[in-house]
């Protein structure tokens, strides 16, 4: 299976898309929904991103879960468990073509804070998100047809980036 990498310019309507999934993920579920974000690079405004919404729900009990599945697979979600990555719940909808990507974590996970200190991080850091944002345009053109050498490219800044975040992110809570 070949995936095209294809990052475009920030797109406003990106908010929407995320309001409207958040909706019906808020219905789905219900009691145990602690909160829910907007998260990944369309979250990131003015930023340079694949077309791919990433949307990071937190509930109370991870393991329950699982059993929303059904109600996911209606709204058009491959329901894909931990995904490799212990403790999460992962959902993509769009198969080649993906739109939506959920991440579930338990409230309390150690990747909520990282997922929200990268976001808020590049919201407030705009020469930080022009180094990612270029660096992800290269490695589109370069990979455009490889999204393992794209995410791979894209890993040393993505770490680099997230260090200065959390550590931002927790003096931002003091």
């Amino acid at each position: 299976m070949i995936v095209k990498v294809n990052v475009v310019n920030y797109n406003e309507y990106w908010i929407e898309l995320f309001e409207v999934e958040a909706k019906n993920l808020k219905v789905i579920l219900g009691d145990q929904q602690v909160d829910i974000h907007h998260i990944g690079s369309t979250s990131v405004p003015g930023l340079r991103a694949k077309p791919i919404i990433d949307i990071m729900p937190v509930v109370h009990r991870i393991e329950l879960v699982d059993t929303y599945n059904p109600q996911m697979e209606r709204l058009g979600y491959e329901c894909m468990g931990e995904f490799g990555m212990p403790g999460r719940r992962y959902f993509r909808k769009g198969g080649d073509d993906r739109t939506h990507q959920i991440h579930i974590f338990e409230a309390g996970d150690v990747n909520v804070a990282r997922h929200l200190a990268f976001r808020d991080y590049l919201r407030t850091h705009p020469e930080d998100a022009a180094k990612y944002a270029s660096l992800k345009t290269e490695l589109a053109q370069k990979f455009p047809n490889d999204i393992q050498s794209y995410s791979y490219g894209k890993d040393a800044l993505v770490k680099e980036i997230e260090a200065k975040a959390l550590t931002w992110y927790e003096g931002q809570k003091s």
